[in-house]
Order: C-alpha cells, then sequence, then structure tokens
C-alpha cells in the first residue's frame, strides 16, 4: 500500500487567527468572532475556539453594541441567551464570561469595521471596570496583529482609489466570495458599481451583466459612459482572484472602449521597463 501524502492547504491568516484564539483562551479570556454567523469560515473559526475558551459570534457593529449591554450589565441576562441564539458556545455564561474577551474576525470582513468593533469593546469594558491603559490587557487582549494584511491592504487600496474621479467601478471576483463583496459595498459608496466575475460580463459597449449583491441575482444594466471625453473606470478584484482574469477584463474593456492600442503600447513600455 501507498502512504497517504497529506498537506495542510488552510489560508494562513485564517490559521494563525485560531492559534491566537486557542492562545488567549487558554489565557481565561473569551474570544468574540466578528463574522457573518453562517460563513463556512467563521463556523471553522467557531468551532476550533469553542474548544478552548467560551466563543460568542457578533456579525457587525449593530450586534456588538448590543452585547455591550450585556457587558455592562444593563440588559437583563436572561435576554441574551434568546437575542444571540446560535452564537454563542455550550455553557456560556453571560454573566461571567465577558468579563474578559479578545476579538478576532473571519479575515473577509473589512478590517476596518473588525478595529471598530475591537476599539469599541475595549472602551466599553475600560469604562465599566475603571481601567487605564496599562491595567486594560488584563481584560482585553490585543489581537490586532490577526488582521489578514492580504484583504486589508486590498480593502485600502480601494479607499484610497476611491479618491480619484472615475465614471464607474468594476469588482471582479466570485459571487460567493466574501471579501469581494466587500469591495463593492465600499466602491458603492461613491460610484455605479459593478460586480463580475468574467470578461464575457462586458457584453458590448454599453451593456454590462452583473451581480446585485442586495437582490442576489445577476443582472444586465447599461454602462455610464460618458459623452466626449475618455472613460474612467476602477478596476479592483478579490483578494484571490488571478491576474489573469483581471487582465482580460481589462483587454475587453479596452476593446470595447476603443483603447486597444493604447493598452499594448503601455504593456510594451513597462515590459521593457
Amino acid at each position: 500500500d501507498i502512504e497517504p501524502t497529506l498537506y495542510n492547504t488552510t489560508c494562513p491568516f485564517v490559521e494563525k487567527v485560531w492559534n491566537r484564539s486557542e492562545k488567549i483562551g487558554k489565557d481565561g479570556y473569551t474570544i468574540v468572532v466578528h463574522g457573518k454567523p453562517k460563513h463556512e469560515e467563521t463556523r471553522a473559526t467557531f468551532s476550533h475556539s469553542k474548544a478552548h475558551t467560551p466563543t460568542i459570534v457578533v456579525k457587525d457593529m449593530k450586534q456588538a453594541e448590543r452585547l455591550a449591554a450585556y457587558i455592562t450589565r444593563s440588559e437583563d441576562p436572561a435576554q441574551f441567551y434568546t437575542e444571540f441564539e446560535g452564537q454563542y458556545s455550550r455553557g456560556f455564561n453571560v454573566e461571567t464570561d465577558l468579563d474578559r474577551i479578545g476579538v478576532v474576525n473571519q479575515t473577509t470582513m473589512l478590517a476596518s469595521d473588525t478595529q471598530g468593533i475591537a476599539d469599541y469593546l475595549k472602551q466599553v469594558i475600560a469604562k465599566h471596570f475603571d481601567l487605564n491603559e496599562l491595567s486594560i490587557k488584563d481584560r482585553f487582549a490585543d489581537t490586532r496583529d490577526t488582521l489578514c494584511y492580504a484583504t486589508n491592504d486590498n480593502q485600502t487600496a480601494v479607499s484610497n482609489m476611491l479618491d480619484v474621479e472615475a465614471d464607474f467601478a468594476l469588482v471582479i471576483g466570485g459571487y460567493n466570495s466574501s471579501n469581494t463583496s466587500h469591495l463593492v459595498e465600499l466602491c458603492e459608496l461613491k460610484l455605479p458599481t459593478y460586480f463580475i466575475n468574467h470578461e464575457d460580463c462586458l457584453i458590448d459597449d454599453h451593456t454590462i451583466r452583473h451581480f446585485d449583491l442586495h437582490g442576489h441575482k445577476e443582472m444586465d444594466s447599461t454602462l455610464p459612459l460618458p459623452a466626449g471625453r475618455p472613460v474612467r473606470v476602477l478596476i479592483t478584484s478579490g483578494a484571490s482572484c488571478p491576474d489573469s482574469l483581471v487582465e482580460r477584463v481589462v483587454f475587453r474593456m479596452s476593446l470595447l472602449t476603443g483603447n486597444k492600442d493604447e493598452l499594448m503600447a503601455v504593456q510594451d513600455e513597462l515590459s521593457r521597463s
């Protein structure tokens, strides 16, 4: 018989979250996971963490604010188990398990949102227990270095790109990708945004087939192309989207807008530099 070869294909950033959760859990902290409760990664992180320490999932700042009400004892503890049903580990004691916490995340969530939730809960803990910057460490674990830099870099880059004027944004990636969905949400704050997964979604020089993140369906729309001047497009992609797919989308866009020759000239110049 041939002995099978086993490979660990866990994302190193996810594994870092798991390792830190285990360590601070063994140090007596409860883990607060910022993530979508039904997302595969969140469920895996929750499962791994609850083996070592009490664990609860919060999906957004609104739920973090509700959790804070139980930290400060301003809500009836009995209500917690209904409000957070399905999001806490077995045996979770709301009256004792929120006195020492650490916040980690589903690595594809917006890093700024996770940091905002962590900072908020840290302030709540500090005020409730009358702690300073030194003594806060006894009740709030510092987990900032567990944020996935690949996802964070992508989000930061898009935020900076949005400072530049554009006519619309193309976000490329899988329709079930959480980190790509967050990029769509970022772009939608400032621009008409089209979520696509292939260069063929650019049907012709006016029509695009894209995924409606809020209606959860594909739809065809008319591109808002300007008259009398070149179009300006913000193009970005999810963390795991192949560069080759992005290049094909850029090439397709250049064909439809009559800019193929200019694109090829730029590529030639870059290849020589």
